[in-house]
This record gives C-alpha cells, sequence and structure tokens, in this order.
C-alpha cells in the first residue's frame, strides 16, 4: 500500500467515471429537432457539465414550451433508457476508483444528474467491485446551486468529513471544473466531449487510464507546492 494518497476523490459522473455525454447530447439533440430548434456541437457543448434546470431553461427560451421539470424527467429518462445494465465506464475510471478503494481513500460522486441516475449508477457499480462504490453522493436534484457554483463539491467534502487542501475532484467539463476550483480542491481535468484542460487552475490528464493513487497525491503536492 502506497503511503502517498489524496485526502479524498471527488468524482464527476457524466463524461468522467462513466460515458453517458452522448447519451445526453443525443437527449437534447432529439428535444430540439421536435421544436425546430437549430442544434448542433456548440450547443451540445455548452450544455455539458451544466446544471440540469440551468439547461432546461436555455431549452426554454430558445421556444421549448415545456415546464423545466418536465424537460429534465424527459432528459433523465431518456439518458437512464439508454444506459441498460452495462455501464460504459471511461478509460482507466474504474480501475482507479478500485485502486482507491483498496487504499481506503475517502470516495464521493458529485454530478449535475438526478437522484435516480445516480442511485442506479451506484448499485451498477457496487455490483461489478463487489463493494459500495463511494462513501457519500450529491446529485443535481439536491442542490440549490448547482455547477459551476462550489456548492455541489462543498456539500461532497462536508459529507466525506474532509477538507478541500488534500481532496482532488476530477472533471471533464468546464462546469464541473470551475465548481470544483472554486471549492479548492485540486482539479484534475480529463478532456472528453470538451477539452476541459484549457481552463486555467486545471490538471491536465488525457486520460484516467494507468493512473495511481500515488499519481493523484503527486498532483495535490504540485499544485499546492
Amino acid at each position: 500500500m502506497t503511503s502517498r494518497a489524496p485526502a479524498a476523490v471527488l468524482f464527476d459522473m457524466d463524461g468522467t467515471l462513466i460515458d453517458t455525454e452522448p447519451l445526453w447530447m443525443a437527449a437534447e439533440a432529439r428535444l430540439a429537432a421536435e421544436h425546430g430548434i437549430p442544434w448542433g456541437p456548440e450547443q451540445a457543448e455548452a450544455l455539458v457539465g451544466v446544471d440540469l434546470w440551468d439547461g432546461a431553461r436555455v431549452f426554454q427560451s430558445l421556444g421549448v414550451p415545456m415546464h423545466e421539470d418536465a424537460i429534465v424527467e424527459r432528459l433523465v429518462g431518456e439518458v437512464l433508457a439508454g444506459i441498460g445494465d452495462d455501464l460504459p465506464a471511461r478509460p482507466g475510471a474504474i480501475e482507479l476508483l478500485h485502486e482507491l478503494l483498496e487504499h481506503d481513500v475517502p470516495v464521493a460522486l458529485v454530478t449535475m444528474s438526478t437522484r435516480d441516475l445516480v442511485d442506479r449508477v451506484e448499485a451498477s457499480l457496487a455490483a461489478r467491485l463487489g463493494r459500495a462504490p463511494f462513501q457519500a453522493t450529491v446529485a443535481g436534484d439536491e442542490c440549490r446551486q448547482g455547477k459551476p457554483h462550489p456548492e455541489p463539491y462543498l456539500r461532497g467534502l462536508e459529507l466525506l468529513g474532509v477538507e478541500a487542501a488534500g481532496s482532488i475532484a476530477i472533471e471533464d467539463s468546464f462546469h464541473g471544473a470551475r465548481s470544483a476550483l472554486a471549492a479548492g480542491l485540486t482539479t484534475i481535468g480529463v478532456p472528453h466531449a470538451v477539452d476541459v484542460s484549457q481552463l486555467p487552475g486545471v490538471v491536465h490528464w488525457p486520460t484516467l487510464a494507468g493512473r495511481t493513487v500515488a499519481e493523484l497525491a503527486d498532483a495535490v503536492l504540485e499544485v499546492r507546492a
């Protein structure tokens, strides 16, 4: 067991831990198309990592005549239906999560997805890993202010009972990385749908594949030096 480990690791979910961003983008594109709204990569990327209700209000502003709760319910339902029984994990993410658990590093999930999606992912990961994957989870529908506000990550830290100074967030979106940085976390950006590494202050890792607990600890030391 390594003597070098972060105080805690807080994972984003969509696009960081599991590869659900294509499902979200497809659901959003279908909604836009049904209402004759022009939709392309620029519009899709702007919603990556955003609070779902903020995203719903974007659709309302573009002319979707639905209540924001109905928009969120529809999008979440389509993503849930698309996930299936086998989670599409991002490269190296499950392996790194397993190593963190083996080293007794506290782990939280901090996402703008809703509780029903969080519960589905948590149950699937528990079955795959043979143990509970997280000591705490924060869902978007449980936050008064979503990413990029720091509230989601501050709540995750509070639930874990750890300080931000020695802890790490792993993110794939600009909104999520801004939230983590504002909460005082060392923030590792792993580009996927967007190149989050362009955000100042983010530690750039092209992938989580092959990464270790010790390398996470080193990232904290480098940022805090």
